[in-house]
């Protein structure tokens, strides 16, 4: 049985006590407790056709998708989805929530240089405007941030989660993550948990996560995902993805005609890349076969 289902009762007990009692029917759920068994039958066929299962097996690719057609309800299925893996510049999305949480304090501006900067470290995946602004946020803020109650986005007594402890340059790692000593890290899981947090309104408040979602639109590097949607130009895709050497990962929210997903794939191969741009392609048409 896939690790993630074994850890979701666990992740409940967590969130239980960190996130305060529902007080509304519109709240949305918990992304744990929505595991879909129809929804992970096809992500695992989707694999075995692309023949990534044995990549899977071997822990070298991790999977996680979300469909959020109805946000009230949504729909996850995973492979490997608690799997800390490097993750490049996937984690610069924690860097974007960090500066919205500093902006929402009134401890930074969200002027014309700050939404200029915020866009190249995302669209771009700038390097120098990822340590510039994980320096304004403040190292330890961040990380303090991504283990808060209000978030668990890194979670350590649940597989861990979005981590960012080194500066995008030449410059030692200031703290590599407590479970999986990375300095750039991440899990499916979480990172498919981020943007549907983002989807519903719960990054910061309603209005920052519609500010960072628009940075996250309009993608300028052309390979992974947006490459595999490239031949279904109606996709509308808010995405960051990461690559080095032989790591590849790729994170997006899809509006497909009247579908929308949330797709997470990290993978350890030199083919990587190619991996992620065939996938997205199945995840696509999974998406529409599951609504057909």
């Amino acid at each position: 049985m896939n690790t993630i289902i074994k850890n979701i009762l666990t992740f409940l007990l967590v969130l239980a006590v960190a996130v305060p009692p529902v007080l509304s029917s519109q709240q949305p759920p918990v992304l744990a407790a929505c595991y879909n068994n129809r929804l992970q039958e096809g992500l695992e066929t989707c694999l075995r056709e692309l023949k990534l299962d044995k990549a899977a097996e071997r822990k070298k690719l991790s999977v996680a998708l979300v469909d959020i057609t109805d946000p009230e309800q949504p729909l996850l299925a995973a492979i490997n989805g608690d799997r800390m893996m490097y993750a490049a510049s996937l984690p610069k999305i924690a860097i974007l929530l960090g500066a919205f949480e500093r902006i929402a304090r009134g401890e930074m501006q969200l002027d014309a240089a700050t939404q200029e900067q915020l866009t190249r470290m995302i669209r771009n995946s700038s390097n120098r405007a990822a340590t510039e602004m994980l320096n304004r946020v403040g190292k330890t803020f961040l990380a303090d941030l991504l283990q808060s109650p209000k978030y668990r986005l890194y979670d350590p007594q649940n597989n861990g989660g979005l981590w960012v402890g080194k500066e995008y340059g030449k410059a030692g790692a200031w703290k590599r993550d407590p479970l999986a000593n990375l300095s750039h890290g991440a899990n499916a899981f979480q990172v498919a948990r981020f943007y549907y947090l983002l989807e519903t309104g719960q990054l910061v408040s309603p209005e920052m996560s519609r500010e960072m979602k628009e940075i996250l639109s309009k993608p300028a590097i052309q390979h992974k995902f947006v490459k595999g949607l490239k031949s279904r130009p109606d996709a509308e895709i808010y995405r960051k993805s990461g690559s080095w050497r032989q790591y590849h990962a790729d994170s997006a929210i899809i509006e497909h005609g009247d579908r929308r997903y949330i797709a997470v794939a990290l993978a350890e191969d030199a083919r990587g890349g190619e991996w992620l741009s065939r996938l997205i392609l199945r995840l696509d048409d999974l998406i529409r076969q599951f609504h057909s």
